[in-house]
């Protein structure tokens, strides 16, 4: 009997350190997805006269196999092009993070990252995608689209686990949207512009050559890749968690067949998901908007909570005025990473940077960091007016900031 209460209360211990973990793991991911709707919505509120744009599901995409990760299928939201720009088209690939294992990707399932069930019927167009001339003085009145990501693989998986009832159909996705837009009227575009923040700025560089290959050669076709420059950099322990998390995304949503072959055959294909490793490659124009201190990676790949247990780079992480001279160093040393990624790329002419030292993320979506009269500058040129003047090659635009602090126009996320 006492054998028996023993081993009792041992199944209860493990049981309890079991929900415990999963209770914690639910938090963690939770967590997460909160920061993504901080960094890429919630910072900035819709204003009294914001232009929402309702969603519109891609009909016969799920005929295609081309559905959300529950199976759902999906979507876009369109705002058609006027004037002088009713035949230019600018496609934003929306971003938010990726899904690595099974139970990263259910939990996805229940979110508008990996379902339409779960999109908001309408969202707010700002930034890049505004429709006002005052807030987005070259692209205003193009046909403007955001399509919605809810694959988990920025656009680029191929698969299905049919236990856990899971698709990973981001290709498929992509593809089916591609066809739909350019039947929308895409297909006669005298210009078109590929964009895409966070996972999406990754996408619009996997994709970028793909979407140019779409039309003639006499259309005016470029890639813009915002808060996309994710770095195979090492983490305060020493780690890598972004190699590690990305060779969970490739392995588990069957990337592999999608990413180029210039790449996977000289690299193992977690390294070809990578965009240091990819944007010397791409023949289209494309131009790099990125913070040197992006602040999703600062969070999540080099100060993750798994490599600061104790917590010592908790202040730092959260709010950069903390850091000390020690942990200022290693963000700096991120920085010259990140410039040295893309050394090669900044040599051609038809591309195109706007690195600013900023603690930022999503600098073209948010209408304060895209076009304001304190909007972030370099050279006292605005990122609207930078990739403004790079598509429409008014002028080259390299804008590389010095290394903080010398920038006081930043508009510097700090978390609570």
């Amino acid at each position: 009997m006492k054998r028996l209460l023993i081993w009792v209360f041992s199944l209860f211990c493990v049981l309890g350190i079991g929900l415990s973990r999963s209770e914690n793991g639910l938090e963690d991911l939770k967590a997460k997805e909160s920061l993504l709707s901080y960094l890429e919505k919630d910072a900035v509120s819709p204003g009294p006269n914001s232009l929402m744009v309702p969603l519109t599901l891609i009909q016969g995409a799920a005929a295609k196999g081309a559905v959300c990760l529950d199976g759902t299928p999906p979507g876009y939201h369109l705002d058609p092009g006027f004037g002088s720009g009713a035949n230019s088209w600018l496609i934003q690939l929306e971003g938010g993070g990726w899904c690595n294992n099974i139970r990263t990707c259910v939990f996805r399932k229940t979110t508008r990252r990996g379902s339409s069930k779960f999109m908001e019927k309408k969202i707010n167009f700002t930034g890049i995608l505004s429709n006002k001339p005052e807030e987005n003085p070259d692209f205003y009145n193009w046909n403007r689209v955001k399509l919605r990501y809810c694959d988990g693989a920025s656009f680029a998986g191929e698969g299905h686990d049919e236990v856990n009832k899971l698709y990973f159909r981001g290709q498929r996705i992509w593809s089916a949207g591609m066809e739909e837009l350019m039947a929308k009227g895409m297909q006669n575009a005298n210009q078109a512009l590929l964009s895409g923040c966070s996972a999406g700025g990754l996408a619009s560089i996997l994709h970028c050559d793909e979407f140019k290959d779409l039309f003639p050669p006499s259309t005016k076709v470029k890639c813009l890749s915002d808060a996309g420059l994710f770095l195979d950099a090492a983490n305060v322990a020493g780690s890598h968690t972004l190699r590690d998390m990305y060779g969970g995304v490739v392995t588990l949503q069957g990337v592999q067949k999608n990413l180029p072959s210039t790449c996977t055959g000289l690299m193992d294909p977690t390294s070809c998901f990578f965009p240091q490793n990819l944007i010397a490659n791409i023949r289209t124009p494309m131009f790099l908007l990125n913070a040197a201190y992006d602040a999703w990676q600062v969070q999540e790949s080099l100060i993750p909570k798994s490599a600061d247990p104790h917590g010592e780079w908790r202040d730092c992480k959260m709010d950069h005025s903390h850091c000390n001279a020690t942990q200022m160093k290693f963000l700096q040393d991120f920085r010259i990473q990140m410039l040295d990624a893309i050394d090669v790329f900044s040599k051609s002419n038809q591309n195109g940077l706007f690195i600013n030292s900023c603690f930022a993320h999503c600098q073209s979506e948010r209408q304060d960091t895209w076009y304001q009269s304190d909007s972030p500058r370099i050279g006292n040129k605005a990122v609207a007016v930078s990739v403004g003047d790079w598509f429409f090659d008014r002028t080259a635009v390299k804008a590389i900031d010095c290394a903080y602090p010398c920038d006081s126009t930043c508009h510097n996320l700090i978390f609570k």
